[in-house]
């Protein structure tokens, strides 16, 4: 009898030299034999089984098994099936496997207590009160933080301590990558919101990230949201992935069952996203870079470009364009909308592409319209004010999805994600035909800048 052929291979991203390569998934509530669960976390732990070679390290931000349940009997239960079965396939001694506490699993102090016996392997190096629950990995040059965003002794989901992160970021403020992991993103997905339940709690979030930014913490990666979603506030990302096996409500338009592999080394972080059938859907290497803002091509107000002539092409080809928009904004604006930069493509269509202010508070506001007919989804970044000098640049990375409408205020400053609610980003968009700065197409929506010195500079990165 003849073997089946062996699975073909997946070409893993490692680094040059020195580094780390590793996998990140989450979100699989499975444990429990012969539900549908079982079944899509079977395929997507059959594709992280056919990397070459087998990552480092397997990072799991939680939601391993259905639990939620007050049976501790039925929980342990849970937890064995999915160790001895499901992921019996996984040479544990070779790849480490690292958990995070989440609300599937720790839901209540027994589910806690269940988490740090079931999960003994885990360090015992965090809070006294939390141990097995909050630690740290220090792997070489990399260190990773294991955050609990449940605490049940300080309220539970959503809630989560930031002294004891704070120190642990200042001990081993030495290492060359910091990741922080939790199960609750601290920024909205999608346009699903609410605190707490959806997110890190609002009482805890703004300290939260304060602490990231401040040890130069380059990821914070999530899970929770059933999605893949990457942004960036204040220069860290925010990674999420919950797409291990939760099918059932996840919007199949715009959403897949993946995992996330990475590699980090010279100060690149690189990441591919793996569908179910080993097919990489996304990519990013962080940071980018734009040329010195001498060597931008400055755009006169009131002309008509060709969209070539903006730095941007039909396609996207995976490559940045980017804006420096200077001025000074109207001191009695009323709310109307402001233009920087228009596109259009020659017809009687609304505007695909419209970069300006809105509103009283003369916020930077980004406009994508990839469908004829349909309403713009809108991206939001800073309110700029009244009577006030700006000088910002805002860049489009096509494989960041809905948070690559980015912002910063100079050459060395920190990216940020313009809010939204939409889960999809230019990525969508066929870069019109004509841009107009300052104003929009004759006779369709003007929309003039009422402010005064407006300049606009363009590069492609």
């Amino acid at each position: 009898m003849s073997k089946s052929p062996l699975p073909s291979r997946i070409a893993a991203l490692l680094p040059k030299e020195s580094g780390h390569h590793f996998v990140f998934y989450g979100d699989a509530c499975s444990g429990v034999p012969g539900l549908p669960h079982e079944t899509t976390f079977a395929a997507t732990n059959a594709v992280i089984s056919r990397l070459h070679p087998q990552p480092q390290f397997i990072v799991f931000p939680g939601d391993e098994i259905r639990g939620l349940t007050a049976d501790e009997q039925e929980l342990r239960a849970q937890w064995s099936y999915w160790f001895d079965n499901e992921m019996a396939w996984l040479d544990r001694e070779k790849t480490q496997l690292y958990h995070s506490t989440s609300n599937h699993t720790t839901y209540d102090e027994m589910s806690e207590r269940v988490f740090t016996e079931v999960l003994g392997h885990l360090p015992r190096n965090g809070p006294a009160d939390q141990q097995g629950l909050s630690y740290f990995v220090r792997r070489d040059d990399l260190l990773i933080v294991f955050v609990h965003t449940g605490w049940s002794a300080i309220g539970g989901e959503g809630h989560v301590e930031t002294d004891w992160l704070q120190e642990t970021l200042s001990t081993h403020s030495d290492a060359c990558f910091k990741l922080v992991v939790g199960h609750h993103p601290v920024y909205p997905v999608n346009g699903y919101s609410g605190e707490y339940q959806r997110e890190i709690g609002v009482e805890h979030a703004a300290r939260f990230w304060d602490i990231l930014v401040e040890h130069n913490v380059l990821a914070y990666l999530c899970s929770h949201i059933l999605a893949f979603d990457v942004q960036v506030h204040r220069g860290v990302l925010q990674l999420l992935s919950a797409g291990a096996g939760t099918a059932h409500r996840m919007p199949e338009e715009v959403e897949y069952l993946h995992c996330v592999q990475a590699k980090l080394d010279d100060g690149e972080f690189r990441y591919q996203v793996l569908d179910q059938s080993g097919a990489i859907r996304e990519r990013l290497s962080w940071p980018f870079s734009l040329p010195p803002q001498d060597d931008w091509t400055a755009l006169i107000n009131g002309k008509r470009y060709q969209s070539q002539e903006v730095g941007v092409h039909g396609d996207h080809e995976n490559s940045v364009v980017a804006w420096r928009a200077r001025g000074r904004t109207c001191h009695d604006h009323a709310g109307a909308h402001q233009t920087f930069l228009s596109a259009h493509n020659d017809d009687k269509s609304l505007a695909p592409f419209w970069l300006g202010l809105t509103g009283s508070s003369q916020q930077v506001t980004v406009m994508i319209s990839p469908t004829p007919g349909r309403s713009p989804h809108y991206w939001f970044g800073p309110k700029l004010g009244k009577g006030q000098n700006f000088d910002l640049q805002i860049a489009i990375h096509p494989d960041m999805g809905p948070g690559g409408v980015l912002w910063r205020k100079q050459d060395d400053g920190a990216w940020s994600s313009f809010q939204s609610a939409t889960p999809w980003g230019a990525e969508r968009l066929k870069w019109p035909d004509s841009w107009y700065v300052s104003s929009g197409q004759a006779g369709i929506g003007d929309r003039p800048f009422t402010g005064s010195a407006l300049q606009i500079t363009s590069c492609r990165g």
